[in-house]
């Protein structure tokens, strides 16, 4: 796995993970005020979120990347050979 792509992997999975994360430990309000939405949590707490988001998205990058470097799936094999290679050269 190249540098960009293993950023792509990254950024992608941790937008997946922070979605996930999000409701952990939101409640709404008793009484919210007048011109919020009901439904607002009283204290989001991002950036714990974020910080744990990042700890999960680590993680399961890791994961990605030993499964792509070690071979055990081969994503060339899979397509049938390089995609990016002149069907003269095969």
């Amino acid at each position: 796995m190249g540098w960009f792509t293993g950023i792509i992997v990254f950024v992608i999975v941790w937008w997946v993970v922070i979605f996930m994360v999000l409701p952990w430990g939101a409640k709404p309000p008793e009484s919210p005020e007048p011109g919020h939405a009901p439904s607002a949590p009283e204290n989001p707490r991002l950036l714990k979120k974020a910080l744990v988001t990042t700890a999960i998205t680590g993680a399961i990058w890791l994961l990605i990347f030993a499964v792509v470097e070690s071979g055990l799936i081969s994503f060339r094999e899979i397509v049938g050979g390089d995609p990016f290679q002149v069907e003269s050269d095969r």
